[in-house]
């Protein structure tokens, strides 16, 4: 096989029923268009999730197969499959199957007209299919995010993104950073963008988060980044 040129990583967790179809519409928009590999990260499923995965290898030969040993979340999943993937540029998507692969071009073309300095590419939910719920507190998390952190993203929680891996393997770890990309790529002096993307219904399994969770975890690393952003210091170096 040829060098990839992009790396599809997607963390997964008890997604049985969703792994077949998400990589068969994987594979639907990228063949032919790309070369690139499936990265899957199986963040130690108690279902058979990585069976099914296995399984698939015999029929995909993009798909490589990850597994953690123990679970460790969905940053540790991301940043592992990144830390793997072997294309210097990666595109994410949450396992759910809510994020729709037929973006992924939408955004590799909005790469392709943006400037170099533009490290991350971030899908936008204009028209989102979560519960009322779901939505109201994802509005309330991204306002209070935006006037903290001033990062000029509209929806930093959708799993759908490209980015340089390079440039990602150099930001700051931490659990739940994939939250927070937008705000550290430019906290490292990189540009970034949100382009308006799909989003579905999820069809089967189940979601993995609460509200409340989500929201009492959100606040302190909503602080422990706003932190971040005033102690980063960067110069431009010259070699003499």
């Amino acid at each position: 096989m040829s060098q990839s040129q992009l790396s599809v990583v997607v963390p997964v967790f008890n997604e049985r029923d969703n792994v077949t179809p998400l990589i068969n519409e994987i594979t639907t928009a990228l063949r032919g268009q790309i070369d690139f590999e499936i990265v899957y990260i199986d963040d130690h499923s108690r279902d058979d999730t990585l069976a099914v995965l296995q399984a698939l290898k015999a029929v995909t030969p993009e798909l490589r197969v990850l597994h953690h040993v123990t679970q460790s979340g969905q940053s540790t999943a991301v940043r592992n499959g990144v830390k793997h993937a072997r294309a210097p540029w990666i595109a994410t998507l949450d396992g759910d199957g809510q994020n729709d692969p037929a973006d992924i071009p939408k955004l590799l073309a909005a790469r392709a007209a943006a400037a170099t300095e533009v490290k991350l590419f971030a899908g936008w939910r204009v028209n989102r299919q979560d519960s009322g719920s779901k939505r109201w507190a994802s509005k309330w998390a991204n306002a209070i995010r935006a006037r903290m952190l001033r990062d000029d993203t509209p929806d930093t929680g959708c799993g759908i993104k490209l980015f340089e891996r390079a440039a990602f393997l150099d930001l700051p770890y931490f659990d739940h950073m994939h939250r927070y990309l937008p705000a550290l790529m430019q906290r490292a002096g990189w540009q970034t963008t949100s382009v308006p993307v799909n989003h579905r219904h999820r069809t089967a399994g189940v979601s993995k988060y609460n509200n409340l969770g989500r929201a009492l975890v959100g606040i302190r690393d909503l602080r422990g980044v706003a932190w971040l952003i005033t102690r980063s210091k960067r110069t431009a170096v010259e070699e003499r």
